[in-house]
């Protein structure tokens, strides 16, 4: 409305109480033009019905009659500024879904350029002008275009949200800030808008660093699980390999087996078959001596019986068939056989276990015993790899970390991820314990050697009683006394395994185990005993190519 081609001055349709376009003009006595909802709600706040041009004061307040006047030029004014609004289209585009529209358009509503916190309106190009160039409406608090005006505005005193109490944490207007909020601590909104988005800043920066981290996160557990799907893929073929291996060594071993017996079964019907011919020629013999013998004791020549009576009366020679006979030669064959394959099976689940420590001996560490945690009767070599007990006391330093009660220690080294393997030499001792142990474990008074208590741990007593300590306590029958121990842990997968070195044979694993804290290598190396169990416990440095 500042251009000169205007044909009325802006001043002759804006209302002297909203400084905006009449809106519903009517005129009162004296004169004076207001907007109807204007002039109403003046008069609804004081108490005298004065005129806010000249202040001419009623004594009843007047009724109101639509200026019609006034009203159809106001319209004419605003169907120009349209027109004029559309054919500046190229300056201006229609507004947007999510854009704020202007308040004052009747027509198609445009996008508004500002909003207005003393008239709680939005202005597009056209209705803004008169904030800009008309000197009362100049003193307007204007600000980028936002929905819902009233909510910027003090709902007790009727002012806009210009301050922030930093004592309340709220937003207040200038009057709040004498009247409600004194003594308190007030900055601009701007000025504490400004620390809030460097709060918002540092928030989402650390919220991209968590994204960031969850998205390495996936990375890690996508390549997890291709890891151990190529080592699912890798312990089937083996699997295969093995079983395949077993099957064809056990149809061999039937083949063969069938075969033995076939040949041994051959054997004994053809001795038979020698033994029948034999007997039935000694039967031929015999028969023909009978026949000889009945003739002659039917014969009445006495001469000739006395002379042939001596030859015929001795036997012929016969061989003795008492202790003769045919055995099955093929018994306990099968029982043969089946020890075979079981010695097979064994050799062939040796192979597998020593696969196995091998692949567990990659993950070797150095451990050391930490003297600030043993127990005052234990004595550890110089480089911490040797531990024993012994009688006498030593005067230590009693420091949280310290065993007091129980004659154990614990490696220097901490774990809490990925997986580690060391070997302990226990050979010689009577009793001993090996494990792991978490970092806030008890360290004072008598302990619990239970995962529970933060310890997962296998021990040895009376020489030959080994036991995994859980919950309950598992016996453990071993085929021999391991002379070396080794102990894995997998973090992740919450796996605690105890090895017999030697042997290459699996003693115990703790399975499912969930850990939150740091694992220590855990040791005792178990009561002197009055030098029965006085050999020490010994790190010993593994060895990949045994």
């Amino acid at each position: 409305m500042s251009a000169a081609s205007n044909l009325r001055a802006e001043d002759q349709f804006l209302c002297s109480i909203c400084l905006d376009v009449f809106t519903d003009p009517v005129t009162t006595s004296c004169g004076h033009n207001f907007c109807k909802k204007c002039i109403t709600q003046h008069w609804n706040i004081n108490v005298r019905y004065q005129c806010p041009k000249c202040n001419n004061v009623f004594k009843t307040r007047p009724e109101f009659h639509l200026n019609t006047f006034i009203s159809e030029m106001v319209a004419q004014f605003r169907h120009e500024a349209q027109q004029k609004a559309s054919s500046s289209s190229s300056e201006q585009q229609a507004p947007k879904p999510a854009e704020v529209l202007c308040d004052v358009c009747t027509g198609t509503k445009l996008k508004a350029l500002k909003s207005c916190l003393v008239c709680l309106t939005s202005y597009c190009q056209t209705h803004l002008e008169p904030h800009l160039t008309v000197k009362g409406l100049k003193r307007h608090q204007l600000m980028e275009p936002a929905e819902n005006l009233e909510s910027r505005m003090c709902t007790k005193h009727d002012k806009p949200l210009e301050l922030f109490c930093k004592t309340n944490q709220t937003c207040v207007c200038v009057l709040c800030s004498v009247l409600d909020h004194k003594n308190h601590e007030f900055v601009p909104l701007r000025e504490e808008s400004e620390g809030k988005k460097a709060e918002l800043r540092k928030t989402e920066a650390g919220i991209q660093q968590m994204i960031q981290k969850r998205r390495l996160k996936i990375e890690e557990v996508k390549e997890s699980v291709k890891m151990s799907k190529d080592a699912a893929d890798r312990e089937k073929a083996e699997g295969v390999q093995v079983f395949t291996a077993l099957m064809e060594s056990a149809e061999r071993g039937l083949k063969e087996l069938i075969k033995e017996i076939e040949d041994k079964q051959e054997t004994a019907e053809k001795q038979a078959e020698g033994f029948i011919k034999d007997l039935e020629q000694e039967i031929s013999e015999l028969m023909e001596r009978s026949s000889e013998v009945e003739q002659l004791s039917q014969s009445e020549d006495h001469l000739h019986l006395l002379q042939s009576f001596s030859s015929l009366k001795a036997a012929p020679p016969t061989k003795d068939w008492t202790k003769v006979s045919v055995r099955p030669a093929h018994e306990g064959t099968v029982v043969r056989a089946v020890a075979q394959l079981e010695e097979r099976l064994r050799k062939e689940k040796k192979k597998l276990l020593e696969a196995k420590l091998k692949k567990v001996q990659q993950y070797a560490v150095d451990v050391t015993l930490d003297p600030d945690t043993a127990n005052p009767y234990l004595i550890l070599s110089d480089d911490g790899k040797r531990v024993n007990h012994e009688s006498e006391k030593k005067k230590l330093r009693d420091n949280p970390e310290r065993f007091s009660y129980c004659v154990c220690v614990l490696g220097t080294q901490s774990f809490s991820s990925g997986r580690f393997y060391f070997e302990v030499q226990v050979k010689g001792k009577t009793d001993w314990d090996l494990g792991v142990a978490t970092e806030s474990s008890k360290r004072k008074g008598n302990i619990r050697l239970t995962p529970q208590d933060g310890f997962w741990t296998v021990w040895l007593r009376n020489e030959n009683e080994y036991t995994a300590c859980a919950v309950p306590p598992v016996s453990l029958c071993l085929q021999s006394a391991p002379e070396k121990v080794g102990l894995f842990v997998d973090y992740e997968e919450g796996l605690v395994s105890f090895y017999d070195v030697d042997a290459a044979a699996l003693i115990y694993s703790f399975t499912g185990c969930s850990f939150t804290q740091e694992l220590h290598p855990y040791f005792s190396p178990g009561l002197y005993h009055g030098g029965k169990n006085s050999a020490p416990l010994i790190i010993c440095p593994v060895n990949h190519t045994q």
